[in-house]
């Protein structure tokens, strides 16, 4: 039983999965070029590596969850340094909202939670129920 139980919360972390999967994400718009999960996810923390306003980083977050894709903790961890170097605590928030619509249950978003937990404490982001519950 335990055996099940570990195994099925392994499969349902967000970063375990992307690392066994490379998942094709994106057709250019002759239908040849394809990207693969890992490059997608370098992309995305590349770009907010390199955002310099709040506008780059909603703009980012936009053109990231309108994949068909869960992206990556990676890609979430950067983007949440990139929205507290911009000063903005409320799209550092937000993050953790659109990653609660994206996944497909609970489970998967404790383990983005649980994953991202020292990100979090260190620049000092609640969840909205965190905020909710005070």
């Amino acid at each position: 039983m335990r055996t099940q139980v570990v195994s099925t919360l392994l499969r349902a972390r967000p970063s375990t999965v992307s690392r066994v999967t490379p998942r094709l994400v994106r057709l250019s718009s002759n239908g040849q070029h394809q990207e693969t999960f890992e490059s997608f996810t370098e992309r995305y923390v590349n770009f907010f590596q390199s955002a310099e306003d709040l506008f780059e980083v909603q703009r980012g977050l936009n053109n990231c969850f309108a994949h068909d894709l869960v992206p990556a903790p990676a890609v979430v961890e950067s983007a949440l340094r990139a929205s507290r170097r911009v000063n903005d605590y409320a799209t550092a928030v937000r993050i953790f909202e659109g990653i609660k619509a994206k996944v497909e249950n609970k489970t998967q978003y404790q383990a983005y939670l649980e994953e991202l937990k020292p990100v979090r404490e260190e620049l000092g982001i609640d969840t909205k129920d965190d905020l909710f519950s005070l």
